[in-house]
């Protein structure tokens, strides 16, 4: 048996278990979807999000990409926003990094001339370590120096998500979603929180929206 061919038996078996278990449980799930967490996280195999807080299917809105990155330029993270806040009404938005986390790990190095589109992906990672270079330099470990940076990383990408129209539109008229930063520990499954952003959470002016202003365009 190939390898392909143990996931399409694995999945018959869940689905009869499910059906054993809740003979309706496809059927309500069918009919629409309404999550009450969006997360976003890293693409590492090995964090699941679903299976480490132990959710149903339906739970989480999950968008995942190398790092756990919410960039301002990129529509496929920011479609995703949008859709889970705008139309799914997410209460929570959640981006969780992890330890020993290899994008981190890249970022931290030399650029790899094989790597020519993941280089630029993580340059935004290279740019949270110049701005943290002395504490993380001053760190005695790489592993240490990594995790760090896996932190600080997190705590970025939450305040990057405030800045956006979409999340400061939401926290205006609707005091939703709060926002929260989280890691992941490989060596022990443990979630650890690192910040939260609720609605009224002072920002700095230059990234605020003034909603007050009428449009002319």
């Amino acid at each position: 048996m190939q390898s392909f061919e143990k996931l399409l038996l694995e999945n018959k078996a869940w689905a009869a278990e499910k059906k054993r278990v809740d003979p309706k449980f496809f059927e309500q799930s069918a009919k629409a979807q309404n999550p009450e967490f969006l997360w976003i996280g890293c693409s590492d195999s090995r964090v699941p999000a679903e299976i480490i807080v132990n959710a149903e299917p339906g739970e989480i809105f999950i968008h995942r990409n190398i790092a756990n990155q919410m960039v301002e330029t990129d529509f496929n993270s920011l479609s995703v926003l949008q859709y889970a806040v705008s139309v799914l009404d997410v209460k929570h938005v959640i981006i969780c990094g992890h330890y020993n986390c290899g994008g981190i790990k890249a970022a931290l190095g030399k650029q790899n001339p094989n790597l020519v589109i993941t280089n630029k992906w993580l340059m935004h990672i290279k740019d949270i370590y110049r701005f943290h270079k002395n504490e993380i330099d001053a760190l005695p470990t790489e592993e240490q120096r990594v995790n760090r940076l896996a932190e600080l990383n997190v705590i970025e990408q939450v305040k990057t998500i405030s800045h956006t129209s979409i999340i400061q539109g939401a926290w205006h008229n609707h005091q939703r979603p709060v926002l929260h930063g989280w890691i992941y520990g490989l060596s022990d499954g443990l979630l650890k929180r690192l910040i939260t952003l609720y609605p009224d959470t002072p920002l700095d002016p230059v990234y605020k929206y003034d909603f007050q202003t009428e449009r002319t365009y």
